[in-house]
């Protein structure tokens, strides 16, 4: 059962392979904002993944970040997401992320309760 409240909290350092630099989505060797958006949607799975049914998953929909605040390599980076909505399959996560100085980041993502197999035979289909 998926319940609105429910949170979970990610961590990660900061290496050279989560830079900006090597996303490509910048020049500079600083915590990314493709990888700080990934580890608040990770967090976001992971707070509803014991409430899934049996072949139930979900899907991101929509992630709106800011990035506040930069990171360098080696700092110890904590992504925060806790469920604050449910409208029938659709979830809403506050996400929140913060390195070791103080917030770095904030926003919300939307994921989308599907049943797995059913999902990916649409997916697949679309090859013809």
């Amino acid at each position: 059962m998926i319940v609105i409240g429910t949170k979970c909290q990610l961590e990660a350092t900061v290496t050279e392979e989560l830079t900006a630099a090597h996303a490509g989505s910048g020049a500079l060797p600083v915590f990314g904002t493709p990888y700080m958006s990934a580890l608040m949607e990770n967090a976001a799975c992971n707070a509803i993944a014991d409430g899934l049914e049996e072949g139930q998953s979900s899907v991101g929909t929509k992630l709106d970040v800011s990035h506040d605040a930069a990171t360098p390599v080696g700092m110890h980076v904590t992504a925060k997401a806790e469920l604050v909505e449910v409208d029938r399959r659709r979830l809403v996560f506050r996400v929140t992320a913060e390195d070791d100085a103080g917030p770095i980041g904030q926003g919300t993502h939307e994921r989308f309760l599907i049943m797995a197999d059913k999902f990916l035979a649409k997916a697949e289909a679309k090859k013809g």
